[in-house]
């Protein structure tokens, strides 16, 4: 049986960290706890915890990426939220199953170790979804 944790993450994608803060940081009194860099997605991340989850805020860091044209094309806004679930691949096994359509059909794994796959907007009324696995330690 498919097992949903949390919402890991909600990411929103934008062209400036600083523009963004004054919202986020700004008006609501949220603090950024880090910022990374994801070369293999060429993005930046900064890190904004909130309760038991985060607000991603994505800004691209090269012209060809992804995230760079969702942003050419849609603008900022909301890209996804992420689901934690127990076991990734159980849970894509179900979806599957289900005939749900999916972007990714087996997880990808980060540097870090953690599995994600993100489901399509197609299945899901519009929602970009991500799922995530934390790795085990």
């Amino acid at each position: 049986m498919m097992k949903i944790k949390r919402i890991n993450h909600i990411a929103i994608v934008v062209d400036d960290f600083e523009s963004a803060l004054t919202f986020w940081r700004d008006a609501l009194g949220l603090e950024i706890q880090k910022v990374e860099e994801v070369p293999e997605q060429q993005v930046s991340i900064a890190f904004i915890p909130l309760g038991e989850t985060e607000i991603e805020l994505v800004k691209p860091t090269a012209n060809d990426s992804g995230i760079y044209k969702y942003l050419q094309k849609h603008g900022p806004g909301m890209h996804h939220i992420c689901l934690e679930v127990e076991d990734i691949e159980a849970v894509l096994a179900s979806l599957r199953a289900k005939h749900i359509r999916l972007v990714d059909e087996e997880p990808l794994i980060s540097k870090g170790g953690m599995k994600y796959a993100f489901i399509h907007p197609k299945s899901t009324h519009g929602v970009l979804v991500e799922l995530y696995e934390q790795p085990t330690i």
